[in-house]
């Protein structure tokens, strides 16, 4: 079964499973050159000579579009989105419980992403850093509204990719065992502290 033409040009839809793929190799071609930030919707769309309605068709947002070019597990654009659903108050639980839940299920080790899609490994690894700064860093900071902002959720990078890497890299015995809500009752806390705890006195 074909897709629909809604720009009445014969030829250019085909069926779903290339239209995706145009898109892909579009969205890839335009995060290399331009980076997470630069690249739209749009100019993606325009790239493989389809419709924006297209694009949200298949990916739903500018945060699955990326996730699918760098061939991250599906739910992480939606899972990031979850942590910023109820503000401040246990942000830190939240957040770890996310990660956690995440890429327990993930059908593949953590941060393979960055060396399974179709841009290199320092283009990924680019790549993936300004999505994180840009979707999850950037609206924390913006989220605090503190002086210290920047530091406390650097801070924070600290103790989540600490979790991570002692979890899933380096399998850290309690840690690489332990239950999701046993993790987020001892490192919430500490995720909750970096963010909103009392600054250290000087």
């Amino acid at each position: 079964m074909t897709e629909p033409n809604p720009s009445g040009r014969p030829g250019r839809w085909r069926s779903g499973a290339e239209s995706r793929q145009r898109i892909l190799e579009a969205a890839r071609a335009l995060f290399r050159e331009h980076g997470y930030g630069g690249t739209t919707v749009r100019a993606v769309a325009a790239e493989a000579g389809a419709d924006p309605a297209m694009v949200f068709y298949f990916f739903g947002t500018k945060q699955g579009l990326f996730g699918a070019a760098l061939e991250m597990p599906e739910g992480v654009p939606t899972a990031i989105e979850s942590i910023f659903v109820g503000g401040l108050d246990d942000i830190g639980a939240r957040m770890v419980r996310t990660l956690v839940e995440n890429l327990d299920t993930s059908d593949r080790a953590p941060f393979v992403t960055l060396t399974r899609s179709a841009l290199t490994h320092d283009e990924s690894e680019n790549l993936l850093r300004q999505y994180i700064d840009r979707e999850i860093t950037a609206r924390l900071v913006t989220l605090l509204g503190t002086p210290d902002a920047a530091v406390r959720v650097a801070l924070l990078n600290v103790q989540v990719l600490g979790l991570a890497m002692a979890r899933y890299i380096v399998r850290i015995e309690p840690i690489a065992s332990a239950s999701v809500d046993d993790l987020v009752t001892w490192f919430g806390p500490l995720a909750q502290h970096c963010l909103t705890g009392p600054a250290p006195s000087r």
